[in-house]
């Protein structure tokens, strides 16, 4: 579905992304992790068309860099960024319409009752101000913006961000409950034990290089990914 090749990204004189190259296969679960500064996020922003890069990236065989953001979107990738970003002085409906703004407006009704099938929590609370959500909540109100754009791909910048282990395993369930239902997954998350556990196949950044890769099921267990990644000796 995606397929990114030799993929640079420059900051000024800094060399964030170093020819990084990584396919992301229909219907699975692909994470990226690493340290922070390691290039992911970075990552997530050259495929969203945020940050101008040398290299290739192709969706569903055509060629993405250079594109517009907005259209990138309407091709069906939809990014949840760190840190939630919600619009935080509108409302809960408010913010989905701003996710949906790609939608035929006859359909925007549909896409709300997805969302809220998935996040009920939001539907009682669909006319209070996004800024007065908790953290967990902020990040459903991010997933279900997201998802307001119909993506095919899916890119999870920081999911578990600032949550309590009790949320972090309920935005896991609904990252996995989403694959399951066929949609196609590209996570970026410091969590390392978490992400490897959902995922089908694991990449892991340095310093802007891709170092190792794997199956999910191996690097869980490989020796340098649990002493770096998962605080294990």
């Amino acid at each position: 579905m995606l397929k990114v090749n030799n993929l640079n990204v420059y900051y000024g004189v800094i060399h964030a992304l170093k020819g990084i190259s990584f396919n992301v296969p229909e219907g699975k679960i692909i994470t990226l992790i690493g340290s922070n500064g390691a290039g992911k996020s970075s990552t997530l922003k050259a495929i969203a068309g945020l940050v101008h890069t040398k290299g290739s990236i192709k969706f569903l065989g055509s060629e993405i860099v250079g594109t517009k953001t907005y259209t990138i979107v309407r091709k069906g990738i939809a990014k949840v960024p760190e840190g939630r970003k919600i619009f935080s002085n509108l409302t809960i409906l408010e913010n989905l319409r701003m996710g949906g703004f790609n939608r035929e407006y006859n359909t925007l009704e549909r896409g709300y009752d997805e969302v809220f099938d998935l996040f009920p929590i939001l539907k009682e609370r669909a006319k209070q101000l996004a800024g007065t959500l908790s953290g967990g909540e902020q990040q459903m109100l991010a997933l279900g913006r997201a998802l307001m754009s119909k993506p095919t791909l899916l890119m999870l910048d920081e999911p578990s961000l600032g949550l309590a282990p009790k949320i972090v395993s309920e935005v896991f369930g609904i990252i996995k409950r989403l694959n399951s239902n066929g949609m196609t997954i590209l996570l970026v998350e410091q969590n390392a034990a978490q992400a490897l556990k959902i995922s089908d196949y694991g990449y892991v950044l340095e310093n802007g290089k891709i170092i190792l890769e794997d199956k999910s099921s191996n690097l869980i267990t490989n020796e340098q990914v649990r002493k770096s990644y998962l605080g294990e000796i």
